[in-house]
């Protein structure tokens, strides 16, 4: 499995700002007014980001000997696709708080206090997901064997004889 690499993130932000922009665009065209995030979403998306930590934890400490327990290769990838799945929803997350703050800013009225509050605490919440999602993801990274370094090799280091 790759890691979640910082282009995917990027888009994910990117395709998140136009929804966040466009949502509310639209909302207001059509005289409705404009979304904000409940106030929990930012503890939801926190609490997200320490149970994945949390869970990826034992993963890191079977992996470097600490613990007694063998390392379920399962229950790592299960993890570790969580942790990945996480890392590109709080980037969503992220970019829809920044294209809905990019939209109230872009207005000739000044938003009100508390949507600000709400957007601005959604998109940093968003970011602290980013960033428990991709440490739990480095803590589920297991050490390759030395086996798995050179494909077609024996144990030992010794290439099997070819036979006729």
């Amino acid at each position: 499995m790759k890691r979640t690499g910082a282009g995917v993130l990027l888009v994910a932000a990117v395709i998140g700002t136009a929804v966040g922009f466009a949502l509310d665009q639209m909302l207001t065209a059509s005289g409705r007014p404009t979304f904000t995030p409940a106030v929990t979403l930012p503890i939801l998306l926190i609490a997200l980001g320490g149970a994945v930590v949390a869970l990826a934890y034992p993963i890191h400490r079977a992996a470097r000997g600490d613990a007694p327990a063998r390392i379920d290769p399962f229950r790592a990838v299960r993890v570790a696709m969580l942790a990945k799945a996480s890392s590109i929803v709080g980037a969503s997350v992220a970019g829809l708080a920044l294209g809905l703050a990019l939209f109230l800013l872009t207005r000739p009225v000044p938003p009100s206090v508390g949507s600000m509050v709400a957007i601005v605490g959604t998109a940093a919440a968003g970011g602290i997901l980013v960033a428990a999602a991709l440490y739990a993801e480095h803590l589920c990274t297991i050490r390759k064997d030395d086996d798995d370094e050179q494909p077609g090799r024996a144990a030992g280091g010794i290439a099997p004889e070819p036979h006729d």
